[in-house]
């Protein structure tokens, strides 16, 4: 029986696609629903054409034992993975499925995350602290902003002439290529320890 995905997001939904089409071409997991709290959020439409059950739910759902919560046990994820989701992730899910929700942040935790730190707001963070080079964390989701267990690290160098653009092409580049394999690794119990990130925060 195929492993099951269940992928969370907000926004365009550009990680979600890749990580929808990498397991359609295997035979091993599969990502059996798409859900976002914008109904109008490109994600599900880029869902829908890859033939992905898709939801829409609001904020109260999100937090009601009977709105998201009796979705998921409906559908009895393996993971759940968070692409671009920009709200706080309920203790009730996660309570439910512990160690089973992880996020991808476009940065190298513990540096740059948090509430508020998503998207360009990283990218121009990194340059405007002239860092050398950046990357992608990929972590165990819990009650706070980004200080779940790290499960992997990619990082890129920066030159000096980089944009807030070129920056999140190469942090793109880094989540398309490892995200899908990431998750892979731990629906397969393969991936190496954890490591917990430092409290010590350097925004």
């Amino acid at each position: 029986m195929k492993k099951r995905i269940v992928i969370f997001a907000s926004g365009s939904g550009t990680n979600a696609e890749n990580i929808i089409k990498y397991f359609q071409r295997t035979q091993f997991a599969e990502v059996v629903r798409v859900l976002s709290n914008k109904k109008d959020a490109k994600v599900l439409e880029r869902a829908e054409k890859l033939d992905v059950n898709t939801g829409f739910f609001t904020k109260d759902e999100l937090f009601s034992e009977e709105g998201v919560l009796k979705t998921l046990k409906k559908t009895k994820p393996d993971i759940i993975v968070l692409a671009g989701f920009l709200l706080k992730f309920p203790e009730i899910i996660l309570k439910e499925f512990p160690n089973k929700v992880i996020n991808v942040h476009p940065a190298l935790l513990p540096k740059y995350g948090g509430k508020g730190m998503y998207g360009n707001f990283v990218h121009e963070a990194v340059l405007k602290n002239n860092e050398t080079e950046t990357g992608i964390t990929i972590h165990y989701v819990n009650e706070n902003y980004d200080e779940g267990a790290i499960i992997s690290q990619k990082k890129v160098k920066l030159l000096e002439t980089e944009t807030s653009k070129t920056v999140a092409e190469k942090v793109h580049k880094l989540e398309y290529e490892w995200f899908p394999k990431i998750i892979e690794e731990l629906l397969r119990e393969k991936h190496p320890p954890l490591t917990p990130p430092s409290k010590d925060r350097n925004n």
